[in-house]
């Protein structure tokens, strides 16, 4: 029944999760016909749909040669990631590794056997990988190479060293996630499906994984905490607590609360970034690619801030509401209408109290003039009282049924995925 209160509470969840089993992720996720691949294309596909659910069906649903070069790319990125985050491997060993994995590309012989990683099998099966991105085109070749030279020697650099300074978690955001960033933009226009600007600016590309990765940080406090890692940068974390696990004691939720919200704003100064990159793209499905993780991101920062249960548990967003945002997030201006609605969110729960209270009023007010929407926000929200009534009578009747299906969308709908 708690599932049944919940949609009760939020009636427009039925009709997308409804919408969105009954074919309309089809129109943001077309599905891809393997048959006519190559044995190594298929093999590299079913890789990215082992290791990314949620992620190979939105890669899967680009436009042309780009869905290639992406899925190859994005299988790269994960063996490199699959090594710096195996801690069987002996450092003496992983640094050389991480330096010179770019090269491995070019090896039709090497692999690893030796990791313990549960996504092991893009070592493994690493010949097959790097056969098929040298038959990519030249010029994703030279994207994808470059952007896994850089990566690995920024992951080699914060092997052994915390981030502490702001400037530091910039930098290691850039490394595991701007680089995604720029290589990607760098291959939406080596596709000739984007303007050349969108791969050659990569300040705004940048942005684009810094938010994302960002908000993945502070979302994911406890689980880094439990499991040994920090992410958070002391700088910030220092002037709330004298160790970045004490902000998960009872008696300092109020200073952990006032961290967590310092490091939303910092966040948040992205989005205006996100914004101008998102209104230059031009083809559909590198539209949707983009912009379905980013609304993700500012929905998820919207749950987080001031929100005690960061220190406590799982920070998420519905199932229905994560759905709805991928069905939305279709152009610039439901994207601008879905930032300015979680903005005006956050917006309504700064604490007169808290510390960075005047920095999110004018991030928020920066943001606000960028996205103001055009025709009446409410739209997307706004539903007649006889349909509030079907929909809570359709709750009512079929919640069991709707727990059922909810969980066949989980592959489509989970957030906020590294």
């Amino acid at each position: 029944m708690e599932l049944l209160r919940k949609w009760l509470g939020h009636p427009e969840d039925i009709y997308h999760l409804l919408r969105f089993k009954m074919g309309g992720y089809r129109a943001v996720m077309p599905r891809m016909d393997t048959d006519s691949l190559g044995r190594g294309l298929r093999t590299c596909y079913h890789y990215l749909n082992q290791t990314s659910r949620s992620f190979a069906a939105v890669i899967q649903a680009l436009d042309g040669e780009l869905r290639h070069a992406v899925c190859i790319f994005y299988l790269v990125l994960r063996a490199l990631d699959t090594i710096e985050d195996d801690m069987t491997i002996s450092l003496d060993v992983k640094v050389p590794m991480l330096h010179e994995f770019h090269s491995y590309l070019y090896q039709p012989e090497w692999k690893y056997m030796e990791s313990k990683e549960k996504d092991r099998q893009v070592l493994e099966d690493f010949p097959t990988i790097s056969m098929e991105f040298r038959n990519l085109s030249k010029v994703y070749q030279d994207v994808i190479s470059d952007i896994c030279r850089k990566m690995g020697v920024g992951m080699a650099e914060f092997l052994e060293k915390k981030v502490d300074s702001q400037h530091e978690w910039d930098r290691y955001c850039h490394y595991v996630a701007g680089l995604v960033g720029i290589g990607l933009s760098r291959l939406f226009s080596a596709s000739d499906l984007e303007d050349a600007i969108v791969g050659q600016d990569t300040e705004l590309a940048n942005s684009m994984g810094l938010f994302l990765q960002k908000t993945n940080i502070i979302r994911d406090y406890l689980e880094d905490q439990q499991e040994g890692r920090e992410f958070w940068p002391r700088e910030v974390w220092s002037r709330y607590a004298k160790k970045l696990s004490d902000l998960t004691k009872p008696e300092n939720i109020d200073m952990a609360v006032q961290c967590l919200n310092e490091l939303v704003t910092n966040a948040l100064h992205h989005v205006p970034d996100v914004l101008t990159y998102l209104s230059r793209l031009k083809n559909q499905s590198v539209f949707n690619f983009c912009a379905i993780p980013q609304v993700m991101a500012i929905a998820t920062l919207a749950a987080c801030y001031n929100n005690k249960q960061v220190f406590r548990g799982v920070v998420k967003i519905r199932k229905g509401q994560a759905v709805t945002l991928m069905m939305d997030a279709t152009n610039i201006q439901a994207v601008k209408a879905i930032m300015y609605q979680y903005v005006e969110e956050i917006y309504q729960k700064i604490p007169s109290t808290d510390p960075s209270s005047n920095k999110t009023q004018q991030v928020i007010a920066s943001i606000r003039t960028m996205s103001f929407p055009g025709g009446p926000m409410a739209s997307r929200h706004h539903y007649s009282p006889i349909y509030l009534s079907c929909a809570m009578l359709l709750a009512a009747l079929s919640w069991q049924y709707l727990s059922t299906i909810s969980k066949a969308t989980e592959e489509y709908v989970q957030a906020g995925e590294n």
